[in-house]
């Protein structure tokens, strides 16, 4: 059994446990998915994967309804999106497992789920190569 780290010895946390509805990757009509969407009920608690600083909250980027941005050591950024109410500010610092905010449908969805994306700098990649436990 391999250990559960990654090659780059990073690991992250489910920021909830749920369905998943949309992977990681392009998808049909030229759109590309940067991250995975977990379906969850509307209110469930959405947790930090990892210890960080919380580098955003709010809803000012067009379609992730109510957005959380947490940076991490090493230039990792994770984000969680379209949560019905957030618990944390900018500049909070979050332990992993920490509530950071609900779950909802805001922005651009149709159904209670949690957007989720792992970064490294600017570039995204596939959260399912950095989760703990899949």
């Amino acid at each position: 059994v391999e250990d559960e780290r990654t090659a780059s010895g990073v690991q992250f946390r489910w920021p909830v446990r749920g369905r998943i509805i949309s992977g990681y990757g392009p998808k049909p009509g030229g759109q590309t998915n940067e991250g995975i969407n977990v379906s969850v009920p509307e209110g469930t608690s959405v947790k930090a994967a990892e210890d960080g600083v919380v580098a955003y909250a709010g809803s000012e980027l067009k379609g992730y309804g109510n957005l959380v941005l947490v940076k991490h050591s090493d230039g990792w950024v994770t984000a969680y999106a379209h949560n019905s109410s957030l618990d944390v500010k900018k500049g909070d610092t979050v332990k992993r497992g920490q509530v950071i905010a609900k779950a909802g449908q805001t922005g651009n969805v149709t159904s209670p789920q949690v957007h989720f994306e792992i970064r490294r700098g600017s570039q995204a990649v596939d959260p399912s190569q950095y989760l703990a436990g899949l």
